[in-house]
Parts: C-alpha cells; structure tokens; sequence
C-alpha cells in the first residue's frame, strides 16, 4: 500500500483510479483551519494550526454506480461513502484499494436472517476488512444486487 503524504498526493490517486475505471471525478479543497470540517474550533480568522501547517481537507465525488464520495480529512483519515453507506475513519493511505475493491466488483453485501440485518463488506488486500450495518430499508438498486 502506498503511502499519500498529503491530502493531494490522495487526491491525485482518486484521479487515477477514476481514469482507470472510467469515472468522472469533482473535487472540492478547503485549505486552512478556518474551512476544514474537524476544526470548527478554530478562532475567528485563525487559518493554521498550532505548528503554523495550513490543514488541507478534500471532497472528492465520483460519477456512475454506485455513488461515492470521499471527504479526505487533514488527519490522514477519511470518510467514504458509498451509495449512502459511510465508512469513517478509512485510513488516508486505504483509500485507493478501497475504491479498487469497490469498482472492481469485490465488495458485497453480506444478509442474516436472524437478527436480521445487512452489511456493506469491503475486503482489501492483506485481509484489512471494513464493515458497516445497512438498515434494509435503504438498500439501494446496486446494494441489493450485491447481496450474498
């Protein structure tokens, strides 16, 4: 797994793995703790953080199915969301075999009938895991077709 420095070494990598998989791509920066979203208590006009670093945040949206969205935090974690199911605190640096599990047809949607409930698994490689419950009203189209 490659290690992403910075949130735009990330951002270049989503660029690469939407181009690898024929997906279009929209990214938003906020730059400085002022904009960034885990720094709401930064002061009034204050834009850096205590080192003098600006904190650089993206949201990055990707087109087709299954919607996803990955807001890359300054923390070197992000949150992923895909057709409405958030996975956070997705390490900066699994993001890119995240999405290569999701687009490349690895991830499912595990069912159990009792307690009934359902999951968006997303195996990556080096049997990392990531897990989250779906409640079985919001199975989407693409969800459902992913059921196992």
């Amino acid at each position: 797994m490659e290690h992403l420095h910075t949130t735009e070494a990330a951002v270049r990598a989503l660029r690469e793995i939407a181009r690898e998989y024929g997906r279009e791509i929209e990214v938003a920066h906020d730059i400085g703790a002022d904009q960034t979203s885990r720094r709401t208590a930064a002061g009034v006009g204050v834009t850096t953080d205590p080192d003098g670093s600006l904190p650089h945040e993206a949201f990055v949206e990707l087109g087709g199915s299954p919607s996803v969205t990955v807001r890359l935090h300054p923390d070197d974690d992000a949150l992923i969301t895909v057709d409405g199911v958030e996975f956070h605190d997705v390490p900066r640096d699994a993001v890119p075999a995240f999405l290569r599990s999701v687009y490349g047809g690895l991830a499912y949607v595990r069912g159990r009938r009792f307690p009934p409930g359902y999951w968006l698994v997303v195996p990556l490689p080096g049997d990392e895991t990531y897990k989250e419950l779906i409640l079985p009203v919001t199975l989407t189209p693409w969800l459902s077709g992913k059921v196992r």
